[in-house]
């Protein structure tokens, strides 16, 4: 009889913990461009969360890039994005607001532009559209169905963006899956949803 350690059934075969270096995830080249977005689409399930980063700079606004998280990491991510803007802040100040679009002035019935313009002062709650809907205006391109998978996030910024690595961890060796970088103004909005989302 062997002592092969292979000819031992496979409930009988010790595991091994595989562990990771991050410092040398390899980025390939296509990766490696990056993609810009403009805002985030955050969506979750019982077993992942999916971050659609979208370009709404042209019409119809696409998808850039479609990363896969486990709901463990996309908690990890939320809060260290919340120290990323920390950084930020004090590095920067707070990131700045992007100036809000008027919203259309409502017709008067009584002809009043006084208190029309005291109804619009007060502003009523944004309605979220259906999400079918915002899906139904957005070009999803078939090779991002499937979207790439990451079970760590690298963050980094400078002054006006933020960068995100998001890496796949797995054996033999790290690689970025998607790299996507958003100008300063959208980061809180992104971290806003994803603390909606995980509940953090």
């Amino acid at each position: 009889m062997s002592n092969d350690p292979s000819d031992k059934p496979p409930e009988d075969r010790p595991l091994q913990q595989i562990e990771h270096s991050t410092a040398t995830a390899r980025v390939p080249d296509p990766v490696g461009r990056g993609v810009f977005a403009t805002a985030a689409v955050v969506l979750h399930g019982p077993n992942e969360f999916t971050l659609d980063f979208i370009q709404s700079i042209v019409h119809p606004s696409r998808v850039a890039a479609r990363v896969i998280l486990p709901p463990k990491v996309a908690m990890q991510f939320t809060a260290a994005l919340g120290e990323a803007i920390g950084k930020y802040t004090q590095s920067f100040g707070s990131p700045p607001r992007e100036p809000s679009r008027p919203a259309a002035p409502k017709p008067d019935p009584a002809g009043d532009p006084a208190a029309s313009k005291a109804e619009n002062a007060g502003g009523t709650p944004r309605q979220e559209p259906p999400i079918a809907d915002v899906y139904g205006q957005l070009k999803l391109p078939d090779e991002m169905l499937g979207g790439v998978y990451a079970n760590m996030v690298s963050i980094t910024h400078t002054g006006s963006e933020f960068c995100f690595d998001f890496v796949a961890q797995v054996f033999p060796r790290s690689a970025v899956t998607a790299r996507v970088y958003m100008a300063a103004t959208r980061v809180p909005d992104l971290h806003a949803s994803l603390k909606r989302s995980t509940g953090i």
